[in-house]
């Protein structure tokens, strides 16, 4: 059933119980009393009572009820647009989240790559000062070695001089024999060598 047919069969309930009632009051009462119950003035009543409700329905149908419809369409639209709009909004507001995600990711693995790059060069470096220093080290310790022999030879051939003068003059004191220095050096080198083997073992 339509709006239109309901609003008719209201509007004929409406009649049907007026003419009924007023029947009815009629009858109970047959003296003059308000107009509006006299049964001859009832013919212009329900013309009038058709004429209004006719004008009635017609605003309702043309004007009010078309403009109820067109706002509530309009409130449905702006209503399902900004469903839309505020489901594309989660879509990209998801999108972009991932994307932050996936970039801080990337950065976390470049940052671990490069501090650990960093840790190796810085590695390489250490090993490479070190080695040098070792180098540097190991030269100054050859050196020193090396001068160390030297003077060492040197001390143990003014050593080797001095103790063949020495036993030169005591021989030539004690036992009054007289030795020539290149002997006496002789002497004292093979005792030396000697000294120092024993030293060694």
């Amino acid at each position: 059933m339509t709006e239109n047919t309901r609003n008719r069969l209201t509007a004929i309930a409406i009649a049907l119980q007026a003419l009924i009632s007023a029947k009815a009051f009629a009858a109970g009462a047959r003296e003059p009393g308000l107009p509006q119950l006299d049964i001859a003035t009832w013919p212009s009543q329900l013309f009038w009572l058709v004429v209004l409700f006719g004008v009635g329905y017609l605003l309702m149908a043309k004007i009010v009820t078309p403009r109820i419809g067109a706002v509530l369409e309009e409130r449905r639209q702006t209503v399902d647009g900004d469903l839309e709009k505020a489901r594309a909004a989660s879509a990209d507001a998801t999108k972009i989240r991932a994307d932050y995600e996936s970039v801080l990711e990337k950065a976390r693995i470049e940052a671990a790559e490069f501090a650990k790059q960093a840790a190796m060069e810085a590695t390489k470096k250490a090993e490479a000062a070190d080695a040098k220093i070792a180098q540097k080290l190991s030269n100054k310790v050859a050196k020193a070695e090396s001068k160390l022999a030297e003077a060492k030879t040197i001390a143990m051939a003014n050593l080797n001089e001095v103790a063949a003068e020495a036993a030169m003059a005591a021989v030539s004191s004690l036992a009054g024999i007289k030795t020539s220095s290149a002997e006496a050096r002789k002497t004292a080198s093979s005792i030396a060598t000697k000294l120092a083997k024993r030293e060694t073992n």
